[in-house]
């Protein structure tokens, strides 16, 4: 017969000694976070420590996303389809994938709990094409190319903040819990509102001073904000449904 739950397990043959109470790990991330950081931070360091300058330049000509593209002056070959993907995996300096990598991990990985892995990597990639999206529409004939996967993190941002950013750890992982709050909800939470305005104050001074120390690229808020609008309004579209109660 099995011991009740409320007892302590016991090691075989260790008399009375009760089990010591198991660790979480330091370091929790789901599989599909952990494959974006790798793959994020390898194809920088690739870039860094292995290609010419030249092939470096031609991988960013592909594969980041360069607005005057779509133009109309050129033609839409394989890489206009493909660069509004592949530029959040790209970034401009060390400090600039360590900075995102971290932000990833933060709020990525509650979310990523939530989805599933299938559901998070479409999230990841959809709310970087809004925030490109985005950011060709107010620099339509831009030429600078735009890399790195903030736009898809601000659009985690603005999942999190559907849920006031509020974390359950009651199943002993981070997830976001429950049915995500209507947007008036989020509106009248003063943790949201006080997290979303410091955070569209520091998009909007880096973006107009154009400097952060340690990162060469200027930042491109417009892409944050398109990406977070993405994230908050189009939740539901990559939210599993929960199951009706009975």
């Amino acid at each position: 017969m099995s011991q009740p739950d409320s007892e302590p397990s016991r090691l075989p043959d260790s008399g009375d000694e009760p089990v010591p109470p198991r660790r979480e790990p330091v370091f929790n991330l789901p599989p599909v976070v952990l494959a974006l950081i790798v793959l994020c931070v390898g194809i920088h360091v690739l870039r860094v420590y292995w290609l010419t300058p030249d092939q470096d330049f031609a991988v960013l000509l592909r594969a980041a996303f360069i607005p005057i593209r779509y133009s109309g002056q050129f033609d839409l070959d394989f890489w206009a389809f493909s660069s509004p993907f592949t530029y959040t995996l790209l970034h401009g300096s060390f400090l600039h994938v360590g900075v995102n990598m971290i932000w990833l991990a933060a709020f990525g990985s509650p979310l990523a709990n939530r989805l599933g892995t299938l559901r998070f990597a479409a999230f990841f990639f959809i709310t970087g094409l809004a925030a490109a999206f985005f950011f060709w529409a107010i620099h339509p004939l831009g030429q600078a190319p735009l890399v790195g996967a903030s736009g898809s993190i601000s659009g985690m941002m603005g999942a999190a903040a559907r849920f006031a950013f509020r974390i359950d750890r009651s199943s002993g992982k981070a997830a976001f819990a429950g049915a995500p709050l209507p947007f008036g909800a989020v509106l009248r939470s003063r943790a949201a509102v006080t997290f979303l305005a410091v955070w569209m104050v520091i998009n909007l001074v880096t973006g107009v001073v154009g400097f952060v120390p340690g990162n060469e690229g200027q930042i491109a808020w417009e892409a944050h904000i398109g990406g977070f609008l993405a994230g908050f309004l189009g939740l539901r579209f990559f939210d599993r449904r929960e199951p009706r109660q009975a």
